[in-house]
């Protein structure tokens, strides 16, 4: 075999419509999570590249804003088609860069044509508002229009579905977007490009830029860049927010999260239980949705941990490429063994070790952990206070309603919450109570449907906007208010005086 054949393929930048490659010389490793060998070498961007994509950018937006909403519609209902048919290509690309099972990633792809679909609608989306009349001869009307060149920098764990987040909208409302996505798993970004293209989309209005910090940086602090995306950890989107208005942009940055679960004395357990395995480790926990603690109030506690342990042995951990598996692995050694430390952690802080993913063994070289449930975990512990994003579930034990209600109100996050009970009141009460974005009643991830908008309060968002639906068009629109007159010339004449409305 020779070294031509064996050398990682490289994963290259689209540029004007093409695979591009780099010319800063740098590159970063692409491994399959799996098994832990490096499969592509995703190029890195120089500030000048970026400056570069940017430029072209530009120039593609002044004509992509004149293209007529059913045209920009019809893009997107043939994008929406090629991404159905094509999906489960889709998702073994993102099995074989993320990791995640294959039903996982299809599940990933059918909630990011989700916003697909919704952005097919731009045309009644961007309708605006009109007066006729206001004043003696004066019609004022409302419009809304694109910003121009806009970004999206997204995470590793939703390679497919956060650009879809952001992508869809912000073209239909006549935007060009450049993505930078994670350098972990690229390719997925390099697909959507190849399928909006085949759907019709002019060269130039989509573009994606490979890169690490350098190229972030370079979206931020270009004047040419009107507004940014990011989703993330809290600290890096603290950061991007407050760079990128520093530099005159609208952004939007979703930040981390530490999702609780009230499950009331009332609930009906092996309900709960369901439904915090399913939420603490589907994705293996990396996602920011996630339930990572659970609040058992009461006398709920002890049956509640007991069925969700009684579930986690017949749960299938492995290669993702594998149907029968139900979770697999993490998305490197370095984030596996943080994750595992955390388990070591809580036991040395007091917490009862109920189910330790550390000792389960894998073959091969993958980042696998197993999944992990600790119980009598308090607030001071780091596994309580840290985001593990990983597969491990803490069990807090709280004596009241009121107990568990505060320390969700407590906490710095303020991203997803659910609660599980039998009583409505309760129920409606929670929702009015909890200081969280999104709520979920008996649900334990409350991810909104793509004509609502996602996002959190307190840190895990900085910005003023939710991502998708109506304020993801709100986001990549800045409206205009025209006030018009179409007199008789016979009544025209000079008047210094202030203009009226009567």
């Amino acid at each position: 075999m020779t070294d031509t054949m064996t050398k990682p393929a490289p994963i290259n930048h689209w540029l004007g419509g093409k695979l591009t490659p780099g010319t800063s010389g740098r590159s970063a490793k692409v491994f399959n999570p799996a098994t832990g060998e490096v499969q592509g070498l995703v190029d890195l961007a120089s500030r000048a590249e970026v400056d570069a994509a940017v430029a072209a950018a530009v120039q593609t937006a002044r004509s992509w804003r004149t293209v007529p909403l059913s045209r920009r519609a019809e893009i997107m209902f043939r994008f929406r088609a090629l991404l159905d048919t094509r999906r489960d290509e889709l998702a073994r690309i993102l099995t074989r860069e993320h990791g995640k099972v294959h039903a996982d990633a299809l599940g990933e792809i059918a909630r990011g044509i989700e916003n697909v679909e919704f952005a097919c609608g731009v045309p009644n989306l961007l309708k605006g508002g009109y007066s006729e009349g206001a004043s003696t001869g004066v019609d004022v009307y409302s419009i809304q229009q694109p910003l121009g060149v806009v970004a999206g920098i997204t995470p590793f764990n939703f390679p497919a579905m956060v650009p879809l987040w952001m992508i869809a909208n912000a073209l239909a409302c006549g935007n060009v977007f450049i993505l930078k996505p994670s350098e972990k798993d690229p390719s997925a970004s390099l697909f959507i490009a190849d399928l909006l293209q085949q759907a019709g989309l002019p060269d130039g209005v989509f573009t994606v830029i490979h890169g690490d910090k350098e190229a972030v940086d370079a979206l931020l602090e270009h004047p040419d860049v009107a507004a940014v995306s990011f989703v993330g950890s809290t600290p890096i989107a603290r950061y991007i927010y407050q760079k990128g208005t520093e530099h005159g942009k609208r952004v939007q940055a979703l930040g981390g999260a530490k999702n609780h679960m009230l499950v009331l004395p009332d609930a009906d357990v092996n309900m709960a239980a369901d439904a915090a395995v399913s939420a603490a480790y589907g994705s293996a926990g990396e996602r920011c949705m996630a339930i990572s603690v659970v609040l058992a109030v009461g006398d709920v506690a002890d049956g509640l941990v007991d069925a969700i342990a009684s579930r986690l042995p017949a749960l299938k951990v492995g290669p993702g490429s594998d149907a029968a598996n139900e979770m697999g692995p993490l998305i490197s050694r370095e984030h596996r063994d943080r994750v595992a430390g955390y388990i070591g952690s809580a036991a040395d802080q007091g917490a009862t070790v109920v189910v330790d993913g550390r000792a389960q063994a894998f073959d091969g070289n993958g980042f696998f952990l197993g999944v992990s449930l600790l119980d009598h975990v308090t607030p001071e512990m780091d596994a309580y206070r840290d985001e593990i994003f990983g597969p491990v579930l803490c069990v807090v034990r709280v004596p009241t309603y009121e107990a568990g209600l505060k320390l969700i109100n407590d906490n710095e996050f303020g991203n997803g919450t659910a609660i599980f009970t039998r009583d409505g009141g309760a129920a409606r009460q929670f929702q009015f109570d909890c200081q969280v974005g999104m709520v979920g009643i008996n649900v334990p991830i409350p991810v909104p449907v793509a004509y609502y908008s996602f996002g959190g309060w307190k840190a895990s968002l900085f910005g003023d906007t939710h991502m998708y639906g109506p304020d993801g068009v709100k986001f990549y629109t800045r409206t205009k208010v025209v006030t018009s007159r179409w007199p008789d010339p016979a009544t025209s004449r000079v008047d210094l005086g202030f203009p009226q409305n009567r």
